[in-house]
């Protein structure tokens, strides 16, 4: 017998994930015409499911695509589907969560914007907690790209589209000179952004800082992170931060999906503060963090080093 394989949800059925097959004129093949999310699971427990599908809601709407499908539907989806392949997942290991949905498939012959309709997919897969453990032993060496973040006035921010080639391209420019150090896209102001799925905090005398949202995607781990600065009574300030801020900070650490919150050891090669990683204040964070979810992460990543 061949090895267990993960399920799917494709276009009204639960499959395994070899019979998700996508047409080349899908119009997010063709177009980046789509929109996703992403959680991910703590103990096989999805979390936030809710605050994510929202923010899929919303991007839907921005594009004007109709999922079909109800927020409540999808939901259900999205537990049954991790529900049914949480027997496939290693010890200690967990999950992401997606829910990716693209505008449909073209008609042959047809006007530009005639199609199937919706092309839906809920889908997970194991962390890559092997690929991105030394990042929380050492910490993350950030370098800003030349490539600039796309400016809010051409496509909001805060739609988590399909067409990630702007992230990509700056993405590629850094792993190029380094290939363990991550983009930190500036602004056309100048300003510190976003990375690849991921937003910055820096520190700076006890005060926690980092970009306004409407010039970035506000994840939802970055929201938490907001929360829970709130409930320890650390002063949190979003403004716009430029590299001297990011060179000259105490601390700093990336929040995302997959890391929650992870040191940053450098920006540009220059050591953040006193080189430890993590600083006093990112460590409070990420042991608030780990109560919340009721997961040690760092640990769920360092067990994973070689």
């Amino acid at each position: 017998m061949g090895k267990p394989e993960r399920v799917a949800y494709f276009n009204g059925q639960i499959v395994p994930e070899s019979q998700v097959l996508i047409s080349f004129r899908d119009r997010s093949f063709k177009y980046g015409d789509g929109v996703f999310d992403m959680t991910r699971t703590f103990n096989g427990h999805i979390f936030k499911l809710q605050e994510h599908l929202e923010r899929l809601y919303r991007s839907l709407k921005y594009v004007g695509i109709d999922p079909g499908l109800s927020i409540e539907q999808m939901t259900q989806i999205s537990k049954d589907v991790v529900e049914r392949n949480l027997a496939l997942l290693g010890p200690g290991e967990d999950f992401w969560v997606g829910q990716r949905v693209t505008r449909g498939v073209d008609v042959v012959g047809g006007d530009f914007w005639e199609n199937s309709g919706p092309t839906v997919i809920v889908e997970c897969t194991p962390l890559p907690l092997k690929a991105r453990a030394t990042l929380y032993r050492d910490g993350i060496d950030v370098v800003f790209p030349s490539v600039q973040r796309t400016p809010p006035e051409s496509l909001s921010p805060n739609v988590k589209s399909h067409n990630y080639l702007n992230v990509i391209m700056a993405d590629l420019e850094v792993r190029n000179a380094n290939p363990k150090a991550w983009a930190l896209l500036l602004d056309t102001r100048g300003f510190l952004a976003e990375g690849m799925g991921s937003n910055v905090f820096l520190v700076k005398d006890g005060v926690l800082y980092t970009p306004k949202e409407q010039y970035v995607l506000a994840g939802v781990s970055r929201q938490t992170v907001i929360e829970l600065a709130e409930q320890l009574k650390l002063k949190l300030v979003e403004d716009d931060l430029t590299p001297y801020n990011a060179y000259t900070a105490d601390e700093a650490f990336i929040t995302s999906t997959s890391f929650c919150i992870c040191p940053v050891h450098s920006f540009n090669g220059k050591v953040v503060g006193d080189g430890r990683v993590p600083g006093p204040l990112t460590k409070k964070l990420t042991d608030a963090y780990t109560d919340l979810v009721d997961c040690d992460f760092v640990e769920q990543y360092l067990r994973h080093l070689a």
